[in-house]
């Protein structure tokens, strides 16, 4: 897929009138991975097909995972080789699918005394993880000793380090990935609509018709037919199940896992690491551009779920396990740059810890056809999404005449992934570099754009190009916002700087700096009155607070 289709809600009024006028072979609920595979798989093998999302796309659990692409070294303890070699093996997959979202990120296992790992049995399952995830060449796990370890990463507690293992990893943009594959779908013919919660279904001889949906832009209520229905909604999947009626035998069960963000320089790690935490857990420190983040907790939620935060417990745990592996740092609250905290909707087993439930997936189908589900990782979205629509095949009375393809979406490549010319995505980074240091821009502006967008970092320079008003960096996030609400359906600053770009996270100083220019360019670009422009203003300066202020008076 080359350059993406026109994907904006500045015509979300035509985009309304075609939905009401048709009838979908399948609805998708939840614009998370899960939902927007669904999309593509379905869209691709020849489903008319539409998916729904009550808030932003991504906004759940797909903006707030630790962004790792990982064969679940993990699991491998829990003797779940079935997980591990689906999930490793769909690394390469995904990798080759978007190169400039799925990066290769070597893994640090530091092995210390009275830690998680020994030597010899780190060696074995190492050996063994590379075997099921189908690993090859320089990717294969090594062992090293002490000395070796400490000359990777001088940061390591030299008194209780007896050696690592080093094995591989990707690193990603969960929320870029979701939005990637959702526009992927449209190429297919498939359409996607934010801020439209479905609020019941339809039925017609007591089986699922269409859904009810309130528009939240328009507050329009409209009626969807479609002769299958999909609940992907992470999780909100029970929400809606009750809805249904059908919030029957197993259910969700959730936990919540937090991350920080520090300033590079405060965690000056040199490649991510997978340590040991006091308590018998184990977290991740990952260097991403001018910061490190650090995560996750692990902990049953019973809350709000439309209000998922971290809170003073949840950094000073973060920070005391860091702070335990890596003593020479001595992080405090006041380094915290910024942070997330999400769910994940997991599958209830009774007598089980939060870290004891197992990341499978499961699919529940109701009485009345709505098919859900539920479980699941970030890395095995592709399968989830194939095992799910063959659920939907499997129940259309006579699939072979619906003349549908197989499931190919492991040869799909994503919106922003053509690179062929260029060879390598480190290539194409250059060439970009080239291109804005002519304007006083510098590496990271081209790694950023590169693997943020990728190919399409093209089509976002054309835009700043034409630009005249204001400095490089300015114009640069002008055309950035241009692009975004032409082809990704950004209709908020906040779907601008969190889920689209991740500055939130990520570079929250620049989001700081820029509030202002990118309100404007709201008010100029998308036609935003004032009264908006205002609102989101105090929104946006809520959103910082909450992510990046921790005072002992924070509960």
């Amino acid at each position: 897929m080359k350059n993406p289709l026109p994907f904006s809600n500045l015509k979300r009024s035509d985009s309304l009138s075609t939905i009401k006028k048709t009838t979908y072979d399948l609805v998708v609920i939840g614009g998370g991975i899960t939902g927007a595979g669904i999309l593509l798989d379905a869209a691709s093998r020849g489903m008319k097909a539409l998916l729904l999302e009550k808030r932003d796309f991504a906004s759940g659990t797909s903006s707030k995972s630790t962004k790792l692409i990982h064969g679940g070294l993990r699991y491998l303890k829990q003797f779940d080789f079935w997980l591990v070699h689906e999930v490793g093996s769909e690394r390469a997959i995904v990798h080759k699918l978007a190169p400039h979202l799925v990066l290769p990120e070597k893994m640090l296992l530091p092995l210390i005394e009275n830690g998680s790992y020994g030597k010899w049995l780190t060696s074995i399952g190492l050996k063994v993880y590379d075997i099921l995830a189908q690993v090859s060449g320089d990717d294969k796990r090594q062992m090293l000793e002490k000395k070796e370890a400490m000359a990777i990463e001088p940061l390591l507690p030299k008194k209780i380090l007896n050696g690592a293992g080093y094995y591989a990893e990707y690193r990603t943009d969960d929320a870029r990935l979701t939005t990637e594959v959702l526009k992927t779908s449209l190429h297919f013919g498939a359409e996607a609509l934010n801020y439209a919660e479905v609020k019941d279904f339809l039925y017609k001889k007591k089986k699922v018709s269409g859904v009810i949906v309130e528009d939240h832009l328009s507050g329009e209520e409209i009626n969807i037919e479609a002769r299958y229905a999909i609940n992907a909604a992470g999780p909100w999947v029970d929400s809606l199940r009750s809805v249904n009626k059908s919030k029957q035998g197993k259910q969700l069960h959730l936990t919540k896992g937090v991350h920080l963000v520090f300033p590079h320089e405060k965690l000056p790690v040199n490649q991510s690491i997978y340590f040991d935490v006091p308590d018998g857990r184990m977290m991740f420190a990952i260097p991403r551009g001018k910061v490190t983040y650090v995560g996750t907790t692990d902990t049953n939620y019973n809350e709000d779920k439309d209000e998922v935060t971290t809170n003073l417990a949840d950094a000073m745990y973060l920070i005391a396990a860091v702070n335990n592996m890596f003593p020479s740092v001595d992080l405090g609250l006041e380094d915290i740059q910024s942070s997330w905290a999400g769910l994940r909707p997991l599958i209830h087993e009774e007598g089980k810890s939060a870290s004891e439930l197992s990341r499978k997936d499961e699919i529940f189908v109701s009485q009345s056809g709505l098919i859900s589900i539920a479980g699941g990782k970030l890395t095995g979205y592709r399968k989830m999404a194939e095992r799910a629509v063959n659920r939907v095949v499997s129940e259309m009375p006579d699939p072979e005449k619906e003349g549908l393809k197989k499931c190919h979406t492991d040869a799909i490549t994503l919106v922003g992934s053509d690179f062929k010319k260029f060879k390598h995505v480190k290539k194409y980074i250059s060439t970009i570099e080239d291109r804005v240091k002519q304007a006083a821009l510098s590496y990271y502006d081209a790694w950023y754009l590169v693997t943020t967008y990728g190919k399409q970092a093209d089509l976002i320079l054309e835009i700043f190009d034409g630009l005249e008003k204001g400095e490089a960096e300015e114009r640069l996030i002008r055309a950035e916002v241009q692009f975004t609400i032409q082809f990704e359906r950004v209709s908020t600053p906040m779907d601008f700087f969190i889920r689209r770009t991740g500055r939130l996270y990520f570079n929250i100083e620049q989001m700081k700096d820029n509030l202002s220019v990118v309100l404007d360019e709201f008010r100029e670009f998308a036609g935003a009155s004032d009264k908006e422009v205002q609102r989101w203003k105090k929104k946006l300066k809520q959103e910082i607070k909450k992510h990046s202020e921790f005072t002992p008076d924070r509960a």
